[in-house]
């Protein structure tokens, strides 16, 4: 490794989506519309690293409320690496969520690294994927997410997240290609989920749900709005064995894993109702 010479800056949203593109190009997948929705979530989060005004390396280090962060989109082009680039835009990132709790979802073969930066391993996320189509019959609990009150969808959410995150979820759920549906009960919203048009196929998630029948439900629900035989990705959580058989109940084949980590303790999150995980890139 030698010393880097990297200019480090925020990138603009366009920035943002070019780095996407770097992400397509390794294997993760994004969103169609991810760069608006993740740009919503914190805009100075997103650190482009540049050599001479060309962009090479990239990190996003999003802040959520007061003790949280996610870091995400670590990544350096392949023809930059091994220049010190990474060890430079890294602790750039890092810096920027001195103070708290960091998490991230990193792939397997990185833990080591990750480790040695102060992140413990939480949980395991398994990527399965298979295909959209019509489901037998469809629960009639199901709802447009727009039907229901902003408030309602936050305090429902903040049982799945470290922190609020209003900003992000007002970009996710109101993209009017992204499908969201909820799912009430007795006491109201008992379950959501998101589904969302992506490089390749559709993403599901997140999928929250108070039970694994509530789960079922919105997961065909959103099966069935999609095109017929489009590839359908779904990240588990390990620790939820419910989402597991989910999956793999629908024949969905695991393709992928990251392990999540932490610098501080792990959140309080409740894995047993978690049958998908929102994105890799910002938790």
């Amino acid at each position: 490794m030698v010393a880097s010479s990297l200019e480090i800056r925020q990138m603009s949203e366009s920035e943002l989506d070019a780095v996407l593109g770097w992400a397509a190009a390794e294997g993760w997948n994004p969103g169609l519309h991810d760069a608006a929705c993740f740009h919503a979530a914190d805009p100075g989060g997103f650190l482009l690293g540049l050599i001479d005004g060309e962009p090479v390396a990239s990190i996003f280090a999003v802040q959520y409320g007061a003790g949280f962060g996610f870091i995400g989109g670590y990544i350096v082009k392949p023809e930059w690496r091994g220049q010190g680039h990474g060890w430079a835009i890294w602790q750039a990132g890092m810096e920027r969520l001195a103070g708290r709790n960091v998490g991230l979802d990193g792939v397997v073969a990185q833990q080591a690294n990750y480790a040695r930066s102060g992140f413990r391993l939480a949980h395991r996320n398994f990527r399965y994927e298979g295909l959209s189509g019509a489901v037998a019959q469809e629960s009639d609990q199901l709802v447009p997410l727009s039907a229901l009150n902003d408030d309602e969808i936050l305090r429902y959410d903040r049982q799945f997240f470290p922190e609020q995150r209003s900003r992000f979820l007002q970009a996710w759920l109101g993209q009017e290609q992204h499908i969201a549906l909820g799912i009430l009960g007795a006491q109201g919203l008992a379950g959501y989920a998101v589904a969302r048009p992506c490089r390749t196929g559709y993403k599901i998630g997140p999928l929250f749900a108070d039970t694994p029948a509530l789960a079922e439900q919105l997961f065909a629900g959103l099966l069935s709005r999609l095109p017929a035989g489009e590839p359908v990705f779904l990240d588990v959580p390990e620790l939820n064995p419910a989402a597991v058989a989910l999956a793999e109940r629908h024949q969905m084949q695991r393709c992928f894993e990251t392990a999540r980590m932490y610098t501080g303790a792990q959140p309080e999150l409740g894995m047993n109702r978690q049958y998908g995980i929102t994105t890799f890139e910002l938790g």
